[in-house]
């Protein structure tokens, strides 16, 4: 199904479009500072809310897991990160507001449902911060991730490669693990210390990356090795792979293209890889049995 909206009702760029779980919804974001939020039935939509309250452009916005209620998350460039809950009849209300970055918020990222309703934010400061949410409280960690700006953050499935056991194991369901993209060009894992109730780095930043890195994304299957993919504005995108039976050990392979890239992304089933540019071109990338990484569409916006 596709949907184009034509008279968004933004009064600027649109930076983020996402749908919620259940394909219902649509919310978007705008330098007009403002969300919108969308009923979609068919192939029709109608503008349901406009919610504002950011003095900056809103970069990104994101669902969390139905499981914990229709509750919204959007990022600004004005370094505030906003939750908002639908409370019926009164539609959505701003029930958090989370403002000690010192810079633009970029992205933000829900952990898997199975960790806990957890929020990864990644801020130009340089800072991860990761918001926590149980009982109608807020509880965050911030740290410093990369020497200038935090441009992308991604999460692990909640359960490692090669295993169909939770690692949590406690009943807690799953480990919290995520990977960052910095304006330093390197690419970090980081995981979830319990005895500090701190975030730490795993093992050496992953580097080759020769500029920027303006994404990551972690394949979200629970596959034979863990995929990361990195796009960068040194036009490459590189895949790196994990073997369980090497804990720690990445090793990268590496698509050239001809343009700066933006944004690479995973399918569901974690074996198709969406990766768009500068030329407003999508391809999708597939690994062979050989190993290597190959082309197998391209789609022209």
């Amino acid at each position: 199904m596709t949907q184009v909206i034509n008279n968004s009702g933004h009064d600027d760029m649109i930076h983020d479009a996402v749908l919620d779980y259940y394909g219902r919804r649509l919310a978007t974001c705008s330098s007009d500072k403002t969300v919108k939020i969308f009923e979609v039935e068919g192939d029709s939509h109608r503008l349901t809310e406009t919610l504002k309250g950011h003095e900056g452009a809103i970069w990104s916005i994101s669902w969390a897991h139905p499981k914990y209620g229709n509750i919204l998350a959007s990022a600004s460039y004005d370094g505030t990160v906003f939750i908002w809950r639908e409370t019926p009849p009164s539609g959505f209300t701003r029930i958090f507001d989370f403002a000690l970055h010192t810079a633009s918020v970029n992205i933000i990222s829900w952990a898997p449902h199975e960790s806990g309703c957890l929020l990864a934010c990644a801020s130009s400061d340089g800072n991860v911060s990761v918001l926590e949410f149980k009982d109608n409280s807020m509880d965050h960690v911030l740290f410093h991730a990369h020497g200038v700006g935090v441009n992308s953050v991604s999460w692990a499935p909640s359960t490692q490669a090669g295993s169909l056991v939770s690692a949590g194991g406690s009943g807690k369901g799953g480990e919290r693990r995520f990977v960052t993209g910095g304006s330093d060009n390197l690419v970090k894992i980081w995981g979830f210390d319990v005895a500090s109730q701190s975030y730490k780095q795993e093992g050496a930043p992953l580097t080759g990356h020769t500029d920027w890195v303006r994404d990551v994304a972690w394949s979200p299957t629970v596959l034979q090795k863990s995929y990361i993919a990195s796009a960068s504005q040194d036009k490459t995108v590189r895949i790196w792979t994990s073997d369980p039976s090497q804990p720690g050990v990445w090793e990268s392979k590496v698509l050239s293209f001809e343009v700066v890239l933006w944004r690479v992304s995973w399918s569901l089933s974690g074996n198709v890889l969406a990766v768009s540019g500068g030329d407003n071109k999508v391809s999708l990338w597939k690994e062979n049995l050989k190993g290597e990484w190959e082309c197998v569409k391209s789609i022209e916006e």
